[in-house]
């Protein structure tokens, strides 16, 4: 049977859901192999990402116990997206699709077979897409659904109201491991790869047990990183708005010439105005100008790994040593 499912787990600091978490997804992948829709030899990776618990502890005891879990432990934290691409890229080679989601339980598990329906039915890409933020608060909903509507603006191509919750055929995941950025932003990147794409729509629940692993000040930065990471727009705006700045102060090197010869100025002030308007604006020109060039450079040539892993714990493999899974 050629339809062998690995389920991708980040986790980080997730020891009081791993035990939860890995006995529903083990009752799903079972449920999937008696109806003959996934491969028996369907995995459940859980990837470490430098948690301080016993996360890994966790997921170690849960590999022994039972060839169905498996294990990604990376050498040191590296970020969601970053342990994310980690799972997906060490799973590829053995997968014939996976599944990415995490570990908190609030993505609805039983969306996972109307994913796997898709991908039966020849779709490359399923993505899973919240139906309501009912349960937000104002400020949550406000935030994130203006989260996306930026991203767009901005010429980041995202799925709304979609996070990491997604289905990849072995061929996306092969279009995913072309790409080679440093700065990760998953959620932009998966729609450029293209192929055949469907959603599929789940109701989100409540955080299982823990705390979230995102605060208001971690989503501003992840928000910073995808639009920086994806899009050159807002160095152009600086370009725009000298520009705009430039215009103004020929308006203004009018303006004071008039007053000048009208003799309703003071000795010094139509050089002071006209200097500092015209070097201003000619000075936020010049940044927009060499901005593009360096925005450009700056999405190209950072080339640092984006994860080492330490230990890879999966039954159909030996367990890779670190320099044998090294990810630019």
């Amino acid at each position: 049977m050629r339809n062998k499912l690995y389920m991708v787990i980040p986790c980080y600091n997730e020891q009081e859901v791993l035990p939860e978490t890995s006995k529903r997804l083990k009752e799903k992948l079972s449920t999937l192999v008696k109806a003959g829709k996934i491969d028996p030899e369907s995995r459940i990776i859980f990837v470490n990402d430098g948690s301080k618990d016993r996360t890994w502890e966790i997921i170690r005891r849960l590999h022994e116990e039972d060839p169905v879990f498996g294990g990604v432990n990376l050498s040191r934290n590296r970020g969601h997206q970053n342990a994310l691409l980690a799972g997906l890229m060490t799973v590829k080679d053995h997968a014939d699709m996976a599944i990415s989601m995490d570990a908190d339980l609030q993505d609805d598990i039983n969306a996972i077979d109307e994913m796997v329906e898709k991908y039966l039915n020849g779709t490359d890409i399923v993505y899973g897409v919240r139906s309501s933020r009912a349960k937000d608060t104002f400020f949550k909903k406000a935030t994130a659904e203006g989260f996306y509507k930026l991203m767009n603006t901005m010429g980041v191509n995202t799925v709304f109201n979609h996070a990491d919750y997604r289905l990849m055929s072995k061929r996306a995941l092969e279009g995913l491991a072309e790409f080679r950025e440093v700065n990760l932003f998953l959620r932009g990147i998966v729609p450029m790869i293209g192929y055949s794409t469907d959603v599929v729509y789940y109701e989100r629940g409540e955080r299982f047990a823990g705390e979230s692993k995102y605060p208001l000040g971690k989503m501003l930065s992840f928000a910073i990183e995808g639009i920086t990471s994806l899009s050159t727009k807002p160095i152009r705006m600086i370009t725009f708005l000298g520009f705009f700045i430039f215009l103004v102060s020929i308006g203004i090197l009018i303006y004071s010439l008039v007053r000048h010869f009208m003799g309703a100025t003071i000795v010094g002030w139509t050089t002071l105005m006209v200097s500092v308007w015209a070097i201003g604006g000619l000075i936020l020109l010049s940044l927009g100008v060499v901005g593009e060039y360096i925005g450009k450079i700056y999405l190209e040539t950072k080339a640092r790994p984006r994860f080492l892993i330490e230990e890879f714990l999966n039954d159909t493999e030996n367990a890779k040593k670190p320099e044998e899974k090294t990810e630019r």
